[in-house]
């Protein structure tokens, strides 16, 4: 069913409705020709001489300590090691029972909210909210304000005068043919209240991703504290075509981590870095398209991302085609095949919170897989899984040189795997198939 409150007409949910108009309209505005993918990648395998994993220099990243800035974070409790955001986008909280199950799934954060939604009942959840609008009796639980959702898409990368329609409203920008992204981001700011200690977010979508040139699309992030962008690899039936990315490439876990790769680097551009959330689709956010997001497929897009250095995670929780239409898939039955799933993986992630808000070492452990180096109370843990383009089967992750390690726990799966002369090999039998090794520190 779908969710009361006029909100529902904005925001990601209106966006989806009038795709084929926006996607024309890009199509027009933006070449293809603009595509660079930038990415940050971690540093090549260690040289002959020993290395001590220790003296490997990080990975540039905004962590915990970034909310420090923001006293509504701090009480909040978003600083604490301990805590990783998983959220939710637009939602309705109407009864307790809304709460309860979004917090059984793993949920802690609500990515914009319904105008019927009751924000005392997110506050008695110990749950938090990041909403576009000042619901009636907001307090701590409110941490965050969202200023707009994929405005690159719809006001496009301009400073022209804002009319203050959203799509389907009417004209967008002054005049109509004009670009007004930027006005609109910055108008949206200017409304909220002032240095009331909460960040703002906002949502893009693939014209920042694909079509919009680097200096411009960066410009997008002048205005939040925080971000995210949304493509939907698995899900979108025209990506592949969009992004001139081969199927066998594309529709892949780790695309996920080629979009976090994107908006970091668009991000680092002015050598200031925020929180990057990732965000992934647990159904149909097309109508057009009738194969839903798989279990595994899911889990390996939330990991690629965090490999990929997410600091966060936001699940789309809309079904707009196939024969289960829904605006809550991981409440009602629409989700009865991918809510254990979500479940499962958030549980992990949960676990793994202490060490995901450890800054990264840089290492590439194989020029064929995906990882993520972390330490932690004297132990090290890698995060691998297939990279884009690569074959599943057994890889090879070497170690860097001054490593000692005779074998790695794999969490999660009740194994170890040996480590011979510095080597490690494992099976990855699926494009999404990922592993979590811990090792004892030398």
């Amino acid at each position: 069913m779908r969710a009361s409150g006029g909100g529902w007409q904005r925001h990601h949910v209106l966006a989806v409705f009038v795709t084929v108009a926006v996607l024309a309209a890009t199509f027009v505005m933006y070449r293809s020709d603009s595509l660079t993918g930038t990415a940050t990648t971690p540093s090549g395998p260690a040289t002959s001489s020993v290395v001590a994993p220790g003296s490997l220099p990080r990975v540039p990243w905004a962590g915990p300590d970034f909310y420090k800035a923001f006293p509504a974070m701090v009480s909040a409790g978003w600083t604490d090691p301990n805590f990783f955001p998983i959220g939710v986008w637009y939602e309705a909280v109407t009864t307790p029972a809304d709460t309860a199950l979004d917090k059984e799934a793993g949920l802690n954060t609500y990515f914009e909210l319904t105008a019927s939604s009751d924000i005392s009942l997110v506050r008695d959840a110990g749950m938090f909210a990041m909403p576009s609008t000042q619901l009636k009796g907001y307090g701590p639980e409110t941490v965050g304000w969202l200023l707009t959702d994929e405005v690159d898409l719809w006001g496009h990368e301009g400073d022209a005068p804002w009319t203050g329609n959203f799509p389907s409203e009417g004209p967008i920008c002054v005049p109509e043919q004009a670009l007004c992204g930027y006005t609109v981001l910055k108008t949206l700011r200017d409304r909220l209240p002032q240095n009331d200690g909460r960040v703002r977010y906002a949502n893009f979508g693939f014209g920042m991703e694909f079509f919009i040139k680097d200096p411009l699309a960066a410009r997008f992030l002048d205005y939040t504290d925080v971000s995210s962008m949304d493509t939907y690899w698995y899900t979108d039936p025209g990506m592949c075509e969009k992004s001139h990315t081969p199927v066998e490439v594309c529709q892949r876990s780790a695309s996920y981590g080629f979009t976090m790769d994107r908006i970091r680097g668009l991000d680092a551009m002015d050598g200031k870095l925020q929180p990057i959330y990732a965000f992934i689709e647990t159904g149909l956010p097309f109508a057009q398209f009738s194969v839903p997001i798989a279990p595994d497929q899911l889990s390996g897009a939330v990991m690629n991302s965090l490999i990929h250095e997410a600091r966060g995670v936001i699940y789309f929780n809309h079904n707009f085609g196939g024969p289960c239409i829904s605006q809550h898939v991981l409440r009602d039955a629409c989700g009865a095949q991918i809510r254990p799933a979500v479940i499962e993986i958030n549980r992990r992630v949960k676990s793994l919170a202490p060490v995901l808000n450890t800054q990264s070492i840089k290492y590439q452990f194989s020029p064929d897989l995906d990882t993520m180096f972390k330490s932690l109370d004297g132990a090290y843990y890698i995060f691998a899984m297939n990279a884009r383009g690569s074959a599943p089967g057994p890889h090879t992750l070497t170690l860097p040189s001054g490593m000692q390690a005779t074998q790695a726990e794999v969490l999660f799966e009740d194994r170890t795997v040996p480590v011979d002369a510095g080597k490690l090999v494992d099976t990855f039998a699926a494009e999404s198939t990922y592993h979590v090794y811990k090792l004892k520190g030398s």
